[in-house]
């Protein structure tokens, strides 16, 4: 029994196809699914909802303009694009703030963009390799996991669910699809 897990965040592919095709569907999903992102960015760093949604704006205008142009090229995933973009230019903002109010706190607490976006494709890169090991583990080990660690079900609900006799018996085996699992995401 395969279930399919429905993303609402669009494909990076269906906001380029969108943006060329002047699809305002596109434009509200990629505000939907990416400005939470860019609001958290700018109110950790001494902005308020306005300055993200401006610097979010931006950011769009920036990614529309490069993709119409035809030299949009996409080595990241459009997370960390926009991401990137969006540090930048509130950055920009802040510096330029500093300059005529000498009000801004230690600019010391910023991370370089280039850490920042590391950190970000580092954090991509290991949830695809954690997805492709659930892939891998194969049943039921991987609904095991997926209902103990996604889920949060109680080991009673797994034991039940599976036929196990107790939930000992369950802990055993989530145990060992455990290990199982970490083994195949470190030899990828």
């Amino acid at each position: 029994m395969k279930k399919e897990v429905k993303s609402s965040v669009p494909a990076d592919s269906e906001i380029v196809l969108g943006i060329l095709n002047d699809s305002k569907e596109t434009l509200s999903r990629l505000y939907i699914s990416y400005f939470p992102m860019v609001l958290q960015l700018v109110l950790k760093n001494s902005g308020n909802e306005d300055d993200a949604k401006d610097v979010f704006q931006e950011s769009v205008i920036v990614l529309y303009n490069k993709v119409k142009a035809g030299n949009f090229e996409l080595n990241s995933k459009l997370k960390t694009f926009l991401y990137s973009v969006c540090r930048r230019l509130w950055l920009k903002r802040l510096n330029e703030q500093s300059k005529t109010t000498r009000n801004i706190q230690d600019f010391s607490e910023i991370i370089a963009v280039e850490d920042d976006l590391e950190k970000h494709e580092e954090k991509d890169r290991q949830f695809e390799l954690m997805e492709s090991a659930l892939i891998q583990l194969g049943e039921p080990c991987k609904t095991i996991i997926e209902d103990y660690y996604i889920h949060n079900r109680s080991m009673q609900e797994i034991c039940e669910k599976f036929g196990y006799t107790n939930a000992d018996n369950a802990k055993t085996q989530k145990y060992k699809c455990l290990q199982r699992l970490k083994k195949l995401f470190f030899q990828t």
